[in-house]
């Protein structure tokens, strides 16, 4: 069974990335608290896919440190305990749902039973036999988060797990990404740029333009801005971040460059 962590899972101290000439996280500090759900928001191109990706260590990064589990990001030691879910779905569409998940979890090296523990997580007991090119787009999605899963992950880590999703199987992950959290004492963060979704996590940041805008309880981020919902709270922050750069004295042409 899977070991619970101490304290933050995740501790992101003053990170900075740069890819190309865009400066993505110019210096980012935040904190994941450990068994919650906790929502990554913002719009598209904000930095949420960047900050993930350093979090599981695939992301060179220019400065800062990131502490996951206890460890530094990436380290050897958290390949068994930290869960990845990209975008895009990760399994081998030729493959069964049932032979993805058992090379998942020889790769892992899972215990007996993994296999199907993480199908039945994600419902997907009646396709388990079923190859992965005939599922549909939300059961792919489903397949990789149990791909995910098969290792008993402390940490999952979900780059837009609902995105394309009927409201029906959207409603459905999030009951499962609250099981895992307030059930199994598991640590997720995960990302969308769909405001409704925050009603549904236990703490939030908003992120755009690689800036931690707010990292509070939905609750708490309602009552600070006076919005009815987390679209107008997020875009009434927006709004005061406008207004305090344009009250800032400006640059006049006899100033030095």
């Amino acid at each position: 069974m899977m070991k619970r962590a101490d304290g933050d899972a995740i501790v992101v101290e003053h990170l900075r990335v740069v890819r190309g000439k865009r400066e993505v996280l110019p210096d980012l500090s935040v904190t994941v608290p450990t068994g919650q759900v906790v929502g990554l928001l913002g719009p598209s191109g904000g930095g949420k896919s960047t900050l993930m990706r350093a979090i599981v260590g695939v992301q060179q990064v220019r400065s800062g440190e990131v502490t996951v589990l206890g460890e530094p990001a990436g380290s050897p030691g958290l390949r068994h305990r930290v869960g990845y879910v990209t975008q895009a779905p990760s399994v081998y569409a030729d493959l069964s749902v049932r032979h993805n998940l058992r090379y998942f979890a020889a790769v892992l090296g899972a215990a007996g039973g993994a296999v199907d523990r993480a199908i039945d997580a994600v419902d997907l007991t009646s396709h388990a036999d079923a190859p992965v090119r005939t599922l549909s787009g939300g059961q792919r999605s489903r397949v990789s988060l149990a791909a995910a899963l098969v290792g008993d992950p402390e940490l999952l880590v979900l780059d837009e797990p609902t995105v394309g999703l009927d409201p029906v199987l959207r409603r459905d992950l999030w009951e499962l990404f609250r099981r895992l959290a307030h059930n199994e004492g598991r640590t997720l963060l995960v990302s969308s740029h769909v405001m409704d979704e925050a009603t549904r996590c236990d703490r939030l940041l908003l992120l755009r333009e690689g800036e931690v805008f707010s990292d509070s309880t939905l609750p708490e981020l309602l009552e600070r801005t006076g919005a009815a919902d987390a679209e107008q709270a997020f875009l009434a922050l927006v709004d005061r971040a406008a207004g305090r750069q344009s009250s800032s004295p400006s640059t006049t042409s006899g100033d030095a460059s």
